[in-house]
């Protein structure tokens, strides 16, 4: 729920003085309301701002009431002796007894019941980063301690809140999305090196120059003179590999089972409606399976939702012929549930008219219009009448379910489970993983996901000693960051720049020191390419444009059940092969199904696997069969569109050679080729991907009145 954008004086005294300037009061109060205007879609129920005596510290914020309605919910918020004052985004659960706690044990009197008070009595009770192990939910925050001087600021676990900030000038800013800034006196510049390598998907930069995101389990601290540090407070977790396993598989998949129920039914809780996204997938359905369960046999409430009425789900149907539509599946999930369901139809037409606003919230460049489509769908809970809704992202980083992740399974042997004939045979397992690094790069031909021969085929022998070592042998890295923007695109000097070892170094070096360690001696390799995708894809991609951006345009609080740190420690002690099993040992191998992704014709390594097999023995009580035994379709927009049509239309009028041009870093030859090439009959998936990426480039340019690059001058990172 809601936005928040802050101003902080870097050097500032500790006991914040008094400021007689009023002037500077009303300039600093009008812009952080400016800035709150610019991101009112997070937060249309309220916004207020409070700044500090000394008028170094304006703290700003605009409500999205879910957890106590009344004026005592709102915010800024202040401590119940008035020193520490905070803003605070996203949901904290267990609310109820984490505040009954506070009262009982440290006698703090809360105002109100918003869970977001529990913020300040945490940190005022056990300190940073002690309170930040108590919060269990998805938030992000700024605090300011009016007695050290001291601004704290905190990312969720997973980064299913976003948090950036930036210094202008004397001040540092931050907020919950970078358009936020524009009237505190930042000038937007592109990010040229963080683009072209594509790191802007990992770490902390961003698109823009010198704009960073707290990482996810992540905080910052600023001091009262001015020293700006960013701490890890939690990181993901994975057994050793050469544990052997004592728990029995029953054990297993009850353990995984209990803490997945435990982990949605804290997330019915709010005093508003809630309503679930239900795809075609076992992840979604499994959310609204459970949550069925919870309410007719455990007697739990979805929301503040009247107890007569059915749960109410949503999903988007795309062209039926497109090998990209699961509505159909998504309509049967559906009635065997007994849900109420909305549907929203996403033709061409809605693609163009919804492309420029879904960049403008994104803030980010994209190769796929899946994220138009999740932009135009969460138009459909809020037109209902929602403002809470239940997804199903996280589940296949927690439970393996990626099928590039096969290949990397089969690097190593599990000895955690040495009984498994797959565990014993290596010859085996070398040869179903060549097979499987062949299948996945025939799916990325078929989806155009970059150059195919960089994406999970072949073997590691192209990638640098040095990184091969700390990766131990892991290749979904290297895929990653060699398809996210075809260098093409970009102009010959860049390109001549860098390589993709410079990519892929900037990835492996984002992570932490003694994760590095785990990877090289610890790890199984399917584990290193969870973490991996977790700490890339899902944060700054997944959740993003996938996520909170394209939910909260709308003003919808998405709650991904999945993305559960307790559930996530659990997870990270299930064996691999539990995650994925080899189908002969069980009999049975999932049913492929024809889609853009995958031909159940064509004999596939991969299709002998059972991805996320522990997650569908734990929600088989709860789903039908026809989704126990299907394999993992990834959400994808359409990727082929007629000439002359109303997205070629759109791209035609935004990918002038002015336009492109005026970016200062894309080859205008290549991206007027791609323009040509990239629809119609024939087209080249590849150019039309390209297109897409120039394409949004271009309207954030225009949206955010970015200045045109200089790379060759040195307007570098």
């Amino acid at each position: 729920m809601c936005g928040l954008c802050c101003a902080i004086t870097l050097k500032r005294p500790s006991q914040g003085g008094q400021s007689n300037d009023a002037n500077s009061r009303q300039e600093l109060h009008d812009n952080l309301l400016k800035g709150l205007d610019l991101i009112k879609h997070r937060g249309p129920d309220a916004q207020d701002v409070w700044i500090n005596p000394g008028c170094t510290v304006g703290l700003g914020h605009c409500r999205l009431s879910i957890v106590d309605l009344s004026k005592e919910g709102e915010q800024p918020l202040h401590d119940d002796e008035g020193h520490l004052h905070a803003v605070v985004i996203g949901e904290i659960y267990d609310n109820a007894a984490l505040t009954e706690q506070c009262a009982r044990e440290f006698g703090y009197k809360f105002h109100g019941r918003s869970d977001s008070e529990l913020v300040l009595a945490l940190y005022k009770n056990y300190g940073a980063p002690a309170f930040l192990d108590h919060l269990r939910g998805e938030y992000a925050f700024v605090i300011y301690d009016d007695r050290s001087g001291e601004v704290v600021a905190a990312r969720d676990r997973f980064g299913v809140k976003p948090l950036f900030w930036t210094v202008a000038g004397d001040k540092l800013l931050i907020a919950a999305e970078v358009k936020a800034f524009l009237p505190l006196g930042w000038k937007p510049e592109w990010n040229v090196d963080g683009i072209v390598l594509n790191s802007c998907y990992v770490g902390s930069e961003t698109i823009f120059k010198n704009v960073h995101r707290l990482r996810p389990g992540h905080y910052l601290t600023a001091s009262a003179d001015g020293i700006i540090k960013t701490q890890e407070y939690w990181d993901l977790q994975y057994r050793d590999k050469t544990h052997v396993e004592t728990r029995s598989v029953e054990e297993m998949v009850q353990a995984v089972r209990e803490k997945l129920i435990e982990s949605i039914r804290v997330r019915l809780r709010a005093d508003v409606p809630v309503g679930i996204y239900l795809s075609g997938g076992l992840d979604s359905s499994t959310v609204a399976g459970i949550t069925k369960y919870l309410i007719e046999q455990k007697g739990e409430r979805i929301g503040s939702q009247d107890i007569s009425k059915k749960i109410a789900c949503f999903t988007i149907q795309f062209d039926k012929d497109s090998g990209f539509n699961e509505s159909d599946i998504a309509l049967r999930t559906a009635n065997f549930l007994g849900v109420d369901m909305h549907v929203k139809d996403m033709n061409e037409a809605e693609m163009a008219r919804h492309f420029s606003d879904a960049c403008w919230h994104n803030e980010f460049h994209s190769w796929d219009l899946g994220t138009v489509g999740k932009y135009a769908l969460s138009e459909l809970p809020r037109r209902e009448g929602f403002k809470v809704i239940l997804s199903g992202e996280g589940a296949d980083e927690l439970f393996a379910g990626y099928p590039w992740f096969v290949s990397e399974f089969l690097l190593e042997p599990d000895p955690s489970s040495p009984h498994l004939d797959l565990q014993r045979d290596d010859a085996l397992r070398a040869r179903l993983g060549a097979q499987a690094r062949r299948d996945i790069e025939s799916v990325y031909r078929k989806v155009s996901a970059g150059d195919a021969d960089q994406n999970g085929s072949g073997s590691t022998d192209e990638i640098a000693p040095e990184l091969r070592q700390r990766l131990n042998n892991v290749r979904n890295p290297y895929s990653m960051v060699t398809r996210l923007a075809p260098q093409e695109i970009f102009t010959p000097a860049l390109q001549a720049k860098y390589d993709s070892m410079d990519k892929l170094r900037r990835v492996v070096d984002s992570w932490s020191p003694s994760a590095q360690r785990s990877i090289m001696d610890k790890w199984h390799p399917v584990h290193t390419a969870m973490y991996a995708w977790s700490k890339s894809q899902l944060p700054n991609f997944i959740l993003t444009v996938l996520g909170d951006r394209t939910e909260m345009a709308h003003s919808i609080e998405g709650r991904p059940p999945f993305l559960d740190h307790e559930l996530a420690d659990l997870m990270g002690g299930i064996p691999p092969s539990l995650k994925m099993r080899y189908g002969p040992e069980l009999g049975q191998g999932p049913e492929a199904g024809d889609s853009a992704w995958w031909n159940k014709d064509e004999p596939q390594a991969a299709a002998q696997f059972w991805e996320k097999w522990i997650l569908r023995e734990a929600a088989k009580p709860f789903i039908t069969e026809e989704l126990y035994l299907r394999r993992k379709h990834p959400y994808s927009a359409p990727i082929t569109w007629p000439r002359d049509g109303p997205l070629h239309n759109l791209l035609k009028k935004l990918l002038t050679e002015e336009n492109v041009r005026n970016i200062g870093f894309l080859d205008w030859p290549e991206v007027k080729r791609s323009l040509e090439t990239g629809f119609g009959d024939g087209a080249s998936v590849a150019s039309t991907r390209k297109s897409l990426i120039a394409a949004s480039l271009v309207t954030l340019s225009q949206r955010f009145g970015i200045a045109t690059a200089r790379p060759e001058r040195g307007a570098m990172l």
